[in-house]
């Protein structure tokens, strides 16, 4: 185990907090040919999963319907913790590292019910309006199930 997942570990609350305010998430797939492929991603942490909606098609998708097991990643930086020497200046931050399984909802009423979520949490504003049916059925949503999840700071 890494040193500061042994001195910095965040609890599950933290992680939580951190995935309510993270706007961007990191999903790594893995290509055909064997290479990672991270692609910057808007989610949602919902009942413990984690969600992500985009296009119904492209590299992601394709990757993940070959192979479901995918990592995801986000983090928050402070700021620099400046120092004398430059060696020693460090960084103030908060990071969340999943593993898991990753498939595609594809019932429109669970679509609707993330897509809510996604709402309420990037435009607050236009919650509860009803989605066009054809913007729902366009919509690709993947739900990430959590098999091992592991947050750290530093301040």
């Amino acid at each position: 185990m890494q040193h500061r997942m042994k001195t910095h570990r965040m609890s599950e609350s933290e992680i939580e907090a951190l995935f309510g305010e993270a706007q961007v998430g990191r999903l790594a797939t893995l290509n055909p040919d064997g290479f990672p492929y991270v692609t910057p991603v808007h989610f949602v942490y919902y009942k413990g999963k984690i969600y992500i909606h985009g296009l119904i098609k492209g590299q992601k998708i394709d990757n993940l319907k070959a192979n479901p097991k995918v990592c995801f990643e986000i983090d928050k930086m402070a700021g620099f913790l400046p120092s004398e020497l430059p060696c020693d200046v460090n960084t103030e931050y908060r990071s969340v590292i999943a593993f898991g399984a990753a498939a595609m909802i594809e019932r429109p009423d669970e679509k609707t019910e993330i897509l809510e979520q996604v709402v309420r949490k990037y435009m607050p504003q236009l919650a509860g309006r009803p989605f066009p049916e054809n913007m729902v059925k366009g919509t690709g949503i993947i739900e990430i199930s959590i098999s091992e999840c592991t947050g750290k700071y530093y301040k």
